[in-house]
């Protein structure tokens, strides 16, 4: 239950997240509603996940982990923004670094 909870916290921030880019600095209505709300329901969603026992460290990771790797896809493939090796390498250490926190806390 708890990733579900953090799984949809991450859906909402990173549409809002999106929507900020879209929202042109609160200039457009629609995308700044969306930034507002969901950004709202994601930290309601990571609070349900960490009030539920998920130990913050590896929450907050994943967490930004999964959001760092969608919104820079979703900004390369709708935004036409350009990803350069070193912020793929870049990426790859996010995800490690979150892999790391995981694994560790496992043992």
């Amino acid at each position: 239950m708890t990733l579900l909870l953090l799984g949809l916290a991450i859906v909402f921030e990173v549409t809002a997240t999106v929507s900020l880019k879209i929202s042109e600095g609160f200039s457009k209505l629609v995308p700044s509603i969306i930034v507002v709300i969901g950004y709202g329901t994601a930290f309601f969603f990571l609070a349900q996940a960490l009030k539920r026992g998920m130990p913050v460290g590896v929450a907050y990771g994943i967490w930004s982990a999964v959001g760092v790797v969608a919104v820079a896809t979703i900004g390369a493939l709708f935004l036409d923004e350009h990803v350069t090796p070193v912020q793929i390498g870049g990426i790859v250490l996010v995800i490690a670094g979150v892999l790391a926190l995981e694994l560790g806390g496992s043992r």
